[in-house]
Order: structure tokens, then C-alpha cells, then sequence
């Protein structure tokens, strides 16, 4: 019988079999396991035969694949029982990029966390008394310190949940059940992922009711809304965006003085949650300004302007604080004993007034002239022979939703690499150990050291040389570090 060329070429792949009893998987075979490396090869080949089955792959190309058949198998089983989060090098000037985690923390709080989390402690325990305590005691005395003065009339407590969109489900859940909740239309984001508003409302078992348009609603909108179903003023803070021409909306003091005069809780989503200055948003309202002016309840995010683990706060009213204490939706949104150990520590340093223990803040308060002076040095160390590099001024951003307009004043590296596009050089970073993330613009690879740890810049200084060393070839994934 005639042999086809598929046929001929299906009889040249090696069985399974035959590869593990390779002398080169030996020390693959020790490192991983049989089973792992049993299941990898057999993808391996499977693959194989469909890139035959689909003419994909042919006689030539499958004799040069065929001797490098135990380093794919061995790469690719490697990378299935590696991590897949990794650290990564942000050097594209956002400095809470959502995609990569927004806030990092601080060297105490990781710290702080390995302590606690390596052995058992007193998360729910009291151990003066002996007793089953409650776990967010271990913060809510640092937020009560910290807010201590915001509303001298009113008791302030604060719990902690998941994140804040957690945090609006459980105040809309625990206030307004069955009820109504009054929102201006031009408030009714959409949060990151696709988490609107209005859909949190619908969970929450509270009905919404839409006030004002788009772009104009005043306070007697809400005046007029109010009815015997009302439970909840809800102010949601345009965080992402921003409106401008022909718009108004109500002051936070109308509103306050609308919920003392109709008995209704008002609570405010912040997102972004400022617990000091910062440059760039001296006109965003933060967690204090918002108490001061007579807020009822505040909602704020843990990983965006307060610099910590992802977690969404509740601070206000006391009497209102416990009542979403009680509730069973607590529990579940409840936190674990890591994020309390990296929320701890960052409210003890606002506590100490040491921002700059605080990575995020410290990024913000970096000048200009600061960031040129490390993109020198970076540029000098690398010394590249290929690789074109430039310093031109350029901005921040601040990300995270917080100040969609707001800008610092920063120095870009440029980088350039003859023969190779800009999205092709971006790929390269990526492709290094850690990664490095860049930004593109105008076929130019733009790195912004604003969001690159300090600690970090030699790291960065050696994924720029091995780049340029690799000048037009094919690109180099062998690990930066490896270059030192």
C-alpha cells in the first residue's frame, strides 16, 4: 500500500514512551514527577499531530523540530507547575494599574504579614481575657485614632470587607432592603469589570431611584423623591471620569442638610479613599472631609489612595456600623488574617506620618527632578551599544480610578532599537525575568521610573542591556537577573 506523506511523517513522532526513557529526562523526570511529565508529553505530541493533520507542520520543518523535542516538552512542563502570578517591573507611570495589582505594599507590611500568617495569633482571640474576641478590633482602633475629630458630634467606627464594591452591596443591603435608594442619573457609574452601579443595587434587594439627568440634578431632585419607601441618599463620587460645560450637581453640604431634615442615612461612595495630601488632588474629596461635612456613612477602597491590601472600608455612624456588623452578608464578604496584617501595618505608618514607608504615596511625592536624576543613572549603567535611549519630560498618571485628569510631572526613558518596532522591543521587556511592563506611544517604548521601585532600577538598567545585546535578533528570554 501506497504510504501518504502524513502518514510517513505521524511514524517519525516518538511515543510517549520513548521519550520518558530519554537519558535527558532523567533530571526532569526527578524535578516533576512522572505524571506531570507523562501528561506534558503527550500534549506535546498531540500537538504535533494537528499541526500534521492540518499541514502546518512538514517534512522539513518537523526533522529540525524533532532533536529540540525534549527541551519543548521540558519548557512547557516547567511552565505548567510554575507560578503564573509573578512580580513584574510597572514602568509605565500608572501608579495604581489596576492589571498590575495596584498598590504594593511595604516592606513592613510583608513583614507584618509573614509573622502573623507563618504561625497561628490571635485573630479572634482576646488574650488578656482569655476569650473569643472579634477580628476587626485590630483596625477599627487604628481608624477610630486616625478619624478621631472628623465628626466631633458623632462616634466613628469602621469595618472591613472584600473590596468597596463589597462595601456598597453590604451598606445598601444591611440600610435599604425592600426600600428605596435616591441616586442622581450622572452618578450611576460603571465601576472596573463591568460592575455598575445599578446592578449592585439590584443584589443588594434595594430598589433604585433614578433622580436628575445626566448631566444636571440638583438637590431638590432628591427633596422631591423622597416617599415612605426612601431608606438610603446614596452619592456616588466620579472617581473615573469627569463631566464638564453644561452640568451641575448638588453640593455635599445640600445633601447632608437634606438627610438631617428627612431623617434619611446618607452614604458615599468614594472608591479611591484619601486619608492625607497628595499631589494632584488637593480638590478630591477625601475620607475625613467627607465625615467632617456630616456624611452618615463613608465607602472606600483599601488598594487605590490609601496605599494597602485590596479590601473595601465603612466608616461613619456607629449605631449604623453595627447594625452591618450583624448582618450575615458580613461574614461572608469578611477578610482574612493577611489583609488585616497589611491594613494594620499601613494605618499604623499614617499614624506615624511616615508616608514614605507607604509605596504609593511615595511614588506621588517623587519630583521630577528626582525621576531625571534615576533615569540618568539607568541610561549610564546600561550602556547600550544598539539600544537608543533618550530622557524627555512627559506625566504620570495616577490610575485606580482616583483623579482621572491629574497629572505629575515626571522624565520618560525613550527607547528605541533599529530595525525593531516599538511593539516589538515592548514584547522583548515582557519577555525578561521579572517582566517589564512599558507603555507605547508614537512607535516609541516609554518607561516611566515614577512606578519603578527604586530598588528596582538595576534590575531594569540589566533588561535594557540584554535587549540591546540581543540588537535585531530573535528576542532573549533568558532571565535578567541572569546578566548581572
Amino acid at each position: 500500500m501506497k504510504t501518504t506523506p502524513k502518514a510517513s511523517l505521524y511514524r517519525q513522532l516518538p511515543s510517549v514512551d520513548q521519550l520518558l526513557h530519554s537519558p535527558e529526562f532523567a533530571p526532569l523526570l526527578e524535578q516533576l514527577g512522572p505524571a506531570a511529565v507523562k501528561d506534558t508529553a503527550r500534549a506535546v505530541l498531540a500537538d504535533l499531530r494537528v499541526q500534521i493533520a492540518t499541514g502546518k507542520l512538514r517534512a522539513k520543518a518537523l526533522t529540525a523540530l524533532l532533536p529540540t523535542l525534549g527541551d519543548v516538552v521540558s519548557k512547557r512542563a516547567q511552565s505548567a507547575l510554575s507560578y503564573s502570578l509573578v512580580p513584574v517591573i510597572n514602568a509605565t507611570g500608572v501608579i495604581l494599574h489596576t492589571n498590575l495589582g495596584r498598590a504594593p505594599l511595604s516592606a513592613e507590611a510583608l513583614q507584618h504579614i509573614r509573622e502573623t500568617s507563618g504561625s497561628y495569633s490571635n485573630l479572634e482571640f482576646e488574650i488578656a481575657a482569655g476569650e473569643r474576641g472579634a477580628r476587626d478590633i485590630h483596625v477599627d482602633r487604628l481608624f477610630a485614632r486616625l478619624l478621631q475629630g472628623a465628626s466631633p458630634s458623632t462616634q466613628i467606627s469602621t469595618i472591613v470587607v472584600n473590596n468597596n464594591a463589597a462595601a456598597v452591596l453590604l451598606a445598601l443591603n444591611t440600610l435599604a432592603e425592600g426600600g428605596e435608594v435616591i441616586a442622581s442619573r450622572g452618578e450611576l457609574i460603571e465601576i472596573g469589570g463591568s460592575f455598575r452601579i445599578p446592578d449592585i443595587m439590584a443584589k443588594s434587594n434595594a430598589t433604585l431611584h433614578e433622580v436628575g439627568t445626566t448631566n444636571r440634578t440638583r438637590v431638590s431632585d432628591y427633596k422631591k423623591a423622597i416617599n415612605e419607601k426612601t431608606r438610603l441618599l446614596l452619592r456616588v463620587h466620579r472617581s473615573n471620569f469627569e463631566m464638564a460645560g453644561f452640568t451641575e450637581q448638588p453640593r455635599l453640604e445640600e445633601l447632608v442638610a437634606l438627610s438631617r431634615e428627612s431623617g434619611i442615612p446618607l452614604l458615599e461612595d468614594l472608591g479611591s479613599g484619601r486619608l492625607c495630601d497628595l499631589p494632584g488632588l488637593e480638590d478630591d474629596p477625601g475620607v475625613t472631609d467627607s465625615l467632617r461635612a456630616g456624611v452618615d456613612i463613608v465607602a472606600y477602597s483599601g488598594d487605590k489612595l490609601l496605599g494597602g491590601p485590596q479590601a473595601g472600608m465603612l466608616s461613619g455612624r456607629s449605631d449604623l456600623i453595627a447594625r452591618m456588623r450583624s448582618n450575615p452578608l458580613f461574614r461572608a464578604l469578611r477578610v482574612d488574617k493577611l489583609t488585616y496584617a497589611a491594613l494594620e501595618t499601613t494605618l499604623l505608618a499614617y499614624l506615624r506620618r511616615d508616608f514614605d514607608a507607604i509605596p504609593i504615596l511615595r511614588m506621588m511625592r517623587f519630583s521630577r527632578a528626582e525621576i531625571r536624576k534615576r533615569a540618568e543613572a539607568v541610561r549610564i549603567a546600561c550602556q547600550p551599544a544598539t539600544l537608543r535611549i533618550e530622557l524627555r519630560d512627559g506625566e504620570s498618571a495616577i490610575g485606580g480610578g482616583a483623579g482621572p485628569s491629574a497629572a505629575l510631572p515626571t522624565c520618560l526613558l525613550v527607547l528605541s532599537l533599529p530595525g525593531v518596532t516599538a511593539s516589538e522591543v515592548a514584547a522583548r521587556l515582557r519577555a525578561l525575568t521579572p517582566p517589564v511592563i512599558a507603555r507605547v506611544e508614537q512607535d516609541r517604548v516609554l518607561l516611566d521610573l515614577r512606578t519603578v521601585l527604586p530598588e528596582q532600577d538595576a534590575t531594569l538598567a540589566r533588561a535594557l542591556f540584554q535587549i540591546a545585546e540581543a540588537g535585531s535578533s530573535q528576542p532573549a528570554h533568558s532571565p535578567a537577573k541572569d546578566q548581572a
